[in-house]
């Protein structure tokens, strides 16, 4: 009996145990009691090690490289303990050792129970470990190997080896898939741990890895990647390779803290090699140089060539007469975009090639702008409605337009897509005002064209008859009074806009990336006398210094106090999203409520623009024409002369009625506390997918500091706002509002033009 036991502990079969670990019924009466319980103590051991035994052979066949070295190991772990004890018991009843025959001729089964009772709790918790690995299908590395340290965590010391083992053993596993990634860059067809794109996969990493090691694995191997997919002529070196290699073998992800060490080290020397061979300060600073060039509208010269090449293309379209040309496609667009290169500084800049306009409704046959729909007739309450995101990509050629930039190897590696929409959203916004300025200002030169040419034959007065010599100087005033309150909000929001956000933090942003101290806002003036920076010009001679250190040479010791600071990938791009982020909030675009109101004040003054241009260049009606001048009878003012006093006026109501609410929202936002990091990313994420918003915002900025404290930056974009309060009531207008006139009232009060400026 004692010889078929041991072969059932073995894993054999007997008739002891017809079905499970119960004796069977007829010998069980031969039995005493205690040694019957005995034998269903062992025939439950063995039981148990059968079914481990019979799991892992079934589940290492079709399974992944995980549970085959899972399976793998407790075979051998079971082969190194169990297996081992039982011939090892075999041998001492052979060799009538003392310690187990007693007497030299009977084996107690008391003391075979009393031997194998170490194994019983590591088969029962390995009896259910198999049955939680079969109930799934497909185990990721992840769940896996936390499922085996939970396990692990116990106070049976046998037990709690065990399941070390199993989960050492799934690591180094996992550990070689992550040398493939970081060391490689390459993925597994089976079992990738990331997508093509090198994003992590969900249930791909352990839990016990860190966020930030995790980041640091995405960042590193879409580098390594890149680089290998590219071809490009400096892979990386073999030698540091070697190095990571080592480094990743002596760690395991349970170790949290030295595992996050050894990824740290390895992103910094690959974010060293990359900075120094691939992409390099030039790199970076001649494509933020362009971009703000651009869209930015920081060439000047180019985006008014280019707001008048559009201008003249929709006049040519609306003249032609066959139908094919009256349409404009997204090749037009780019065609314009060449000729309004020609004579300015970006004729001979190969950064050009990059911009390209999207249609995203397809090509279009211009029209003329509508003159019916504004100003809205209950403008107040079109105000007090929640605003939604607004886009102002259709205002430039009357259907929505993108300037987009190819990105091409290896400034994608810190230039993504949503960098992009956000320059597409500014350059919408800064094109749009620049146009309706633009259009502003032709209307100003026609006012002033049509008056000089009437009064070489009226004189000083107007023309027409006593009765209609007031009429015709009150709507004429007030034609001027509106296009110069047009002009100088125009004036000053772009000048603010250009002048106190885009070049100030486009110069922030450089000294940051030269490694030089940022100068505080403060010292920054609010005109075009803006206190110069002398970053880009001493950006030349130190990009060469550092563009010819050795990829080998550590940076550390390399860069010295007159080269530029090691800069990697993560840290470039948290400056240049944090730039990005600073423009959108100071010039307004972070705040739904303004834009709303900046739209429909610009609406207004392609209304006013165009209802002149279709008068012939002046509000006032030729004398000579019908209506024109008053009738015989009880009228007092010809018919022309009424209907344009009319329009006039009521494009005058809105404009004021817009002037007052964008001050009024514009003093509010800087009462209002600002928003939380994550709101705040939440709002710019919104504002790039058209979604609703709240009708308020707060100026801030997008990145905190640590313990909630405020950056150096937040209060600098709040001084951003307080410098366009300050030029928008610098005589008072707003602080301090005077009754204004109706239109009705302009008729018998006379005003000199000075005092409705607020200049005297």
């Amino acid at each position: 009996m004692i010889a078929e036991l041991l072969l059932v502990l073995a894993g054999h079969s007997s008739s002891l145990f017809p079905t499970d670990h119960t004796v069977h019924p007829a010998f069980a009466p031969l039995l005493h009691p205690g040694e019957e319980q005995c034998l269903e103590s062992l025939g439950q051991i063995a039981l148990r090690y059968r079914k481990v035994k019979h799991a892992c052979t079934a589940l290492a066949r079709p399974s992944s490289r995980y549970i085959s070295a899972l399976c793998a190991t407790l075979n051998q772990i079971l082969k190194n303990g169990y297996e081992v004890l039982v011939v090892d018991t075999e041998a001492k009843v052979l060799q009538r050792d003392s310690s187990l025959v007693a007497s030299g001729s009977f084996v107690p089964l008391s003391s075979l129970r009393a031997i194998f009772s170490e194994w019983d709790a590591p088969l029962a918790s390995l009896e259910t470990l198999v049955d939680e690995l079969q109930a799934q299908d497909h185990w990721a590395p992840g769940p896996l190997i936390d499922l085996l340290l939970t396990r692990s965590q116990t106070g049976i010391h046998r037990v709690s080896t065990i399941y070390s083992h199993l989960s050492e053993a799934v690591q180094r596993v996992w550990i070689a898939q992550l040398q493939a990634v970081l060391i490689h860059g390459t993925l597994s067809p089976s079992d990738p741990l990331a997508d093509e794109n090198y994003v992590l996969l969900e249930g791909a990493v352990p839990s016990c890895v860190s966020r930030q090691s995790r980041d640091s694995i995405t960042y590193v191997g879409r580098a390594i990647g890149t680089v290998r997919a590219a071809k490009w002529e400096k892979q990386f070196p073999q030698h540091l390779a070697r190095e990571h290699t080592k480094l990743l073998n002596s760690v395991l992800p349970q170790d949290q803290y030295a595992f996050d060490h050894v990824i740290t080290d390895i992103r910094t020397t690959v974010s060293e090699w990359l900075w120094l061979n691939v992409l390099t300060h030039k790199d970076v600073e001649d494509a933020v140089e362009s971009l703000a060039n651009y869209f930015l509208l920081r060439n000047g010269e180019f985006a008014l060539s280019l707001i008048r090449e559009i201008e003249r293309l929709k006049l040519s379209r609306l003249t032609a007469r066959s139908v094919p040309s009256t349409m404009i496609r997204e090749q037009d667009l780019h065609l314009a975009l060449l000729r309004a290169s020609l004579g300015t500084t970006a004729q001979q800049d190969p950064s050009l090639a990059h911009l390209h306009f999207r249609m995203p409704s397809g090509p279009i046959r211009p029209l003329l702008p509508s003159l019916a729909s504004f100003p809205p007739k209950n403008l107040s309450s079109s105000l007090s409605q929640p605003s939604e995101a607004t886009s102002f990509d259709d205002l430039l050629l009357g259907t929505p337009v993108v300037l987009t930039y190819s990105v091409t190897w290896p400034l994608d590696l810190f230039l993504h897509t949503t960098d992009l929409q956000t320059y597409a959203m500014l350059f919408s916004y800064l094109s749009a005002l620049r146009k309706t300025h633009t259009r502003v200002h032709a209307c100003w030169t026609a006012l002033s064209n049509a008056q000089r040419a009437r009064r070489r034959w009226t004189g000083l007065g107007e023309g027409g008859t006593a009765e209609d010599l007031e009429v015709r100087k009150e709507l004429l005033r007030c034609g001027w009074g509106v296009v110069r309150e047009m002009n100088w909000f125009l004036d000053t929001l772009l000048g603010y806009i250009m002048t106190d956000v885009i070049d100030v933090e486009f110069r922030r942003m450089k000294a940051l990336l030269l490694g030089r101290p940022t100068r505080p806002i403060g010292r920054q003036t609010t005109g075009s006398g803006a206190v110069h920076d002398s970053a880009s010009a001493a950006s030349l001679g130190t990009l060469k210094s550092v563009s010819n250190v050795h990829p080998a040479q550590s940076t550390t010791s390399n860069v010295t106090g007159q080269s530029i600071p090691p800069l990697d990938f993560t840290t470039l791009r948290n400056i240049h999203t944090t730039y990005l982020e600073r423009l959108l909030t100071g010039s307004l675009l972070a705040n739904p409520a303004l834009t709303h109101i900046i739209r429909m004040i610009l609406e207004v003054c392609e209304r006013f623009a165009a209802q002149v241009e279709r008068w012939g260049g002046d509000v006032l009606p030729a004398l000579l024409f019908e209506g024109s001048l008053a009738a015989a009878g009880e009228q007092k003012v010809g018919d022309l002369v009424a209907e344009r006093y009319t329009i006039v006026g009521e494009i005058d109501e809105a404009l004021q009625t817009l002037l007052d609410a964008f001050y009024e929202q514009l003093s509010l936002s800087t009462t209002l506390q600002p928003f939380s990091a994550a709101a705040a990313a939440d709002a710019t994420k919104s504002m790039l997918h058209n979604t609703s918003m709240a009708n308020t915002t707060g100026f801030h900025t997008f990145m905190r500091g640590k313990r909630g404290k405020r950056l150096e930056g937040d209060e600098e974009v709040r001084r951003h706002v307080e410098r366009l309060l300050l030029r928008l009531d610098f005589n008072g207008e707003f602080s301090h509002p005077r009754k204004r006139r109706r239109p009705a009232q302009r008729a018998t009060e006379s005003e000199d033009i000075l005092k409705q400026g607020g200049l005297a």
